[in-house]
């Protein structure tokens, strides 16, 4: 009987160790991992930097601290980054969006990686605050080599717009020029148009007003040209340079698409392409928008769809903002003179 009760307690003892045991176990697994408390801490300490010293909003500091690890015993990168770009006219503003786009620019070398492109803009004429506009408009800007990217840009640009004051008006209009390959995607496709008999002062326009045109990838551009020759519009002539812009907009079967649209409006397809051959922005109209200039002319005005084809760029027109104010002046008058 003592032996049995002696066996029992020790049983007891056994499980209630156990127990024990178990319920530390379980209480440690609730507590977060020292690991995670440090990348916590961590986090905390990158979104007060980015707030306080570089303007990010608590937001977006949080979301850039996601692509962002500094070290707070390791600031003088950091703190050089932002000491050099206040220097060249960067207000809290364009720091502010510059490290949005591009975090790791805080990680950068000064001598090494900014100062030879910083130095290269300033001597082709971004000075002031032309230059930390360029930059946060394009942080890209930064990764390009000198040699083998911004010098090339900065020569085909001058060889076509001329003057610094020029080349600097198109590249705040399309800053993301200067991150492209020219050799590779822009030289192509301006040699073509000047091959096929674009005026070099029309490339000059399409490089300062419509720079993407010029970024498509060079079978697109040989297709688009090709198709416009074969309905009639030459790259001599100015319509052209509206053309290869709407015609590059859209895709092949979009193109077909919105043939088909105008033509079960009434128009026959040789119809549509004088229209378009007048005014290319035709086919750039959505279907919703032509409809609606359409009901107003033929329900409102009166007037047969094919007499629109002579005036194509009216389908464009805002019908509430513009057509109908003007037409309701205009029957105001009517009125009058009819009393």
């Amino acid at each position: 009987m003592a032996t049995r009760k002696k066996n029992l307690q020790l049983l007891l003892s056994l499980i209630q160790k156990r127990c024990l045991q178990t319920s530390s176990s379980s209480a440690d697994a609730l507590l977060p991992p020292t690991r995670t408390t440090n990348a916590s801490s961590s986090t905390s300490f990158d979104v007060h930097f980015l707030m306080n010293s570089c303007g990010l909003s608590s937001k977006s500091a949080l979301s850039v601290s996601h692509k962002l690890h500094l070290h707070q015993n390791k600031l003088q990168k950091p703190q050089s980054v932002l000491l050099y770009l206040k220097s060249h006219e960067f207000d809290d503003t364009h720091i502010a969006q510059l490290i949005e786009k591009r975090p790791k620019i805080l990680h950068s070398g000064v001598d090494d990686t900014l100062k030879p492109k910083f130095d290269f803009l300033v001597q082709n004429g971004f000075t002031g605050k032309l230059l930390p506009q360029l930059i946060a408009s394009d942080p890209n800007i930064l990764s390009a080599a000198v040699d083998s990217r911004l010098k090339p840009c900065f020569e085909l640009l001058k060889s076509f717009l001329g003057s610094p004051d020029r080349i600097v008006v198109a590249l705040k209009r399309a800053p993301f020029l200067m991150s492209f390959s020219f050799k590779g995607a822009v030289q192509p496709n301006i040699e073509l148009l000047i091959k096929e008999g674009m005026a070099v002062d029309r490339v000059a326009k399409l490089l300062s007003l419509h720079a993407r045109v010029i970024l498509v990838k060079h079978d697109r551009m040989v297709y688009a040209v090709n198709a416009l020759k074969n309905l009639g519009v030459e790259p001599k002539t100015p319509v052209f340079l509206h053309a290869v812009k709407v015609m590059l907009s859209l895709s092949k079967s979009n193109w077909r698409k919105k043939i088909e649209f105008i033509k079960s409006i009434g128009w026959s397809e040789e119809e549509i392409i004088v229209a378009f051959k007048r005014y290319p922005y035709l086919l750039a109209c959505s279907e919703e928008k032509i409809r609606k200039s359409l009901d107003f002319f033929v329900n409102t005005l009166k007037l047969e769809p094919r007499a629109i084809i002579t005036c194509p760029e009216y389908l464009s027109y805002s019908v509430d903002r513009r057509l109908r104010p003007r037409h309701n002046v205009s029957e105001g008058f009517v009125v009058k003179e009819a009393s």
